[in-house]
């Protein structure tokens, strides 16, 4: 609102300062400082006001120092999270932007998706909530919307560099594309591709396109790749959305680990957004792309806001509101801004707090039909429960376990555990990065 305010006055008068917001960094700093001042001061009033309505979390005893204490604790905070991303983005980000829209069409399709699986635990004391193909079903609705936006709109395409050849009369543009199927636009010393281009490490040019995967359909191929594409968006958006959730299980883990993987996607869109940038670092140049930015900016301030209330001992709870939203729009944004094979780096964390649930399960079940009694890899999953766990060789059903990891004889207190994630975290990000100049 406020940016379509300032541009329709900055065409009419000469008044100083309106031309602020045309610039990202102002924009994106606005963004962040509102989005906090929103999660601390009016978090504050969500949660007595989800106090007084007994919106309380429902704990089960599984054995963890200090996990009763937390019954009672008010959840669906992720409704803080979600109003303090959304109202700094409609009243300062350009609406008209497709990059944009979709990240806020994301937001609130995800945290519908999360909000109706914690009603449905709270309202409905059904501590399993949503069943698990409806949340499934969803993600990959998400998934399917993302990907043909961003197969159909012709706003979304990367710029890539031109040769220019002077004939005397005029030059001809020499279009140089990542794949001879993709679908360029040439314009003067650059051209825009339309094709399902990525980014990937190790790799001196750093794209990829999908379509080189589909050469064998032949004419077909470029509908092939971004069928391809649309695939790894959906299991991306899956999994990433299911690993923040599975993350959420102590105080201020979800929150900080996502926060910290925001600023690095944050520094990512900023560099390819911008065309000096990009073309000085050698990486791809997404137009528009730049409005990211400023979507980003609020997520962080909403989560350090929110860490306020969430850090050790936590006063309120995002519940699946919070956890599903967060890794869905980390995986979109991503995606959006095409450094999607990038994540299982730098969100190692969500997919291997996927992989034990799912390890764990997989082992005690095959030794169970091996054995007739059920062993276990991991003394509780998700995986930050494994340190969190009492050291005995036995897991909390009594079923013995096949440690893969040592640890001490004693429980690591939460806090430590949550610390020490978000240092890997932190390394996890700065690898990210490292891995685009290691070609």
């Amino acid at each position: 609102m406020f940016y379509y305010l300032f541009q329709c006055l900055s065409d009419k008068t000469d008044l100083p300062g309106l031309r602020l917001m045309d610039y990202i960094t102002f924009r994106s700093g606005i963004a962040l400082v509102l989005s906090l001042f929103i999660a601390i001061v009016i978090g504050r009033r969500i949660i007595d006001r989800l106090q007084l309505m007994q919106v309380g979390e429902i704990v089960r005893d599984l054995g963890l120092e200090g996990q009763m204490k937390k019954s009672g604790t008010p959840t669906m905070g992720g409704i803080i999270i979600i109003l303090s991303i959304l109202i700094p983005c409609l009243l300062f980000g350009n609406l008209s932007n497709v990059y944009m829209v979709l990240m806020v069409v994301s937001t609130l399709w995800l945290g519908s998706l999360g909000f109706l699986d914690d009603y449905i635990k709270v309202h409905r004391h059904d501590k399993d909530g949503l069943k698990g193909k409806f949340k499934i079903v969803g993600q990959v609705g998400l998934g399917l919307i993302v990907g043909l936006t961003m197969m159909m709109s012709p706003d979304i395409v990367s710029r890539h560099t031109a040769e220019t050849t002077d004939t005397g009369s005029a030059a001809i543009t020499q279009t140089v594309t990542v794949d001879e199927t993709a679908e360029p636009v040439a314009a003067s010393g650059h051209v825009d591709i339309k094709a399902p281009i990525t980014t990937i490490p190790f790799v001196k040019s750093h794209n990829f396109n999908y379509t080189s995967l589909t050469r064998a359909l032949g004419p077909a191929a470029a509908l092939g790749g971004w069928i391809l594409f649309i695939i790894v968006v959906i299991f991306l958006v899956t999994a990433t959305s299911n690993g923040a959730n599975l993350t959420d299980g102590l105080d201020g883990l979800a929150t900080g680990t996502s926060a910290i993987i925001g600023t690095a996607l944050a520094i990512m869109a900023y560099l390819g957004g911008n065309v000096i940038y990009s073309t000085y670092l050698n990486i791809m140049y997404l137009p528009g792309s730049e409005e990211l930015v400023v979507y980003m900016a609020a997520f962080i301030g909403a989560l350090i806001g929110f860490l306020w209330y969430n850090a050790y001992p936590a006063q309120v709870f995002m519940g699946d509101t919070g956890s599903l939203t967060l890794g869905g729009i980390i995986a979109v944004f991503a995606v959006l801004i095409r450094k999607e094979l990038l994540l299982p780096v730098l969100c190692a964390i969500f997919y291997f707090e996927d992989l034990s649930v799912v390890l764990q399960v997989a082992y005690f079940k095959l030794t169970k039909r091996r054995y007739g009694k059920g062993r276990r890899i991991f003394k509780m999953t998700p995986l930050h429960h494994h340190f969190q766990k009492e050291g005995n060789p036995v897991g909390a059903d009594g079923q013995p376990c096949e440690v893969l990891l040592k640890r001490p004889a004693h429980a690591i207190p939460e806090s430590k555990i949550v610390l020490r994630f978000w240092i890997i975290c932190i390394i996890l990000a700065v690898i990210t990065f490292v891995t685009l100049k290691i070609r």
